[in-house]
């Protein structure tokens, strides 16, 4: 539900607190995967044209700035799948009171594995 303000209230930071903000980046993060998922198809469709295309592909998807973006889709991920957690685990009773613990734990978690993701994909 987008209440009277529209989705453009999801982003007006006035009254707001980290839990929202939390929702804020699971929704996006969702989002940018569902877009990066029919991107994916289209680029997985080039192997329908041949050994050549998917080469010149391959070629370019070795480039700095394209493994940049592989960098932001882990960050995506990483979103995501922390909100995931912390939706299912409060879902179901366990860490209520805690929601500030575990939206910190979380965080240096996918933070850590961030940056572990990033080194192997420049390295």
């Amino acid at each position: 539900m987008t209440g009277r303000r529209g989705v453009r209230g999801w982003l007006d930071p006035r009254g707001r607190h980290s839990g929202m903000w939390t929702l804020v980046a699971g929704r996006v993060a969702g989002i940018g995967l569902t877009c990066y998922l029919y991107a994916h198809l289209a680029v997985l469709s080039l192997l329908t044209r041949g050994p050549g295309t998917w080469d010149r592909f391959v070629a370019i998807a070795g480039h700095p700035a394209f493994l940049a973006l592989d960098a932001v889709l882990v960050a995506g991920l990483l979103v995501h799948a922390a909100h995931g957690v912390r939706v299912a685990l409060q879902g179901s009773g366990l860490l209520i009171g805690a929601r500030r613990s575990l939206m910190v734990a979380l965080a240096v978690v996918g933070v850590a594995v961030g940056l572990v993701a990033i080194v192997l994909l420049f390295n």
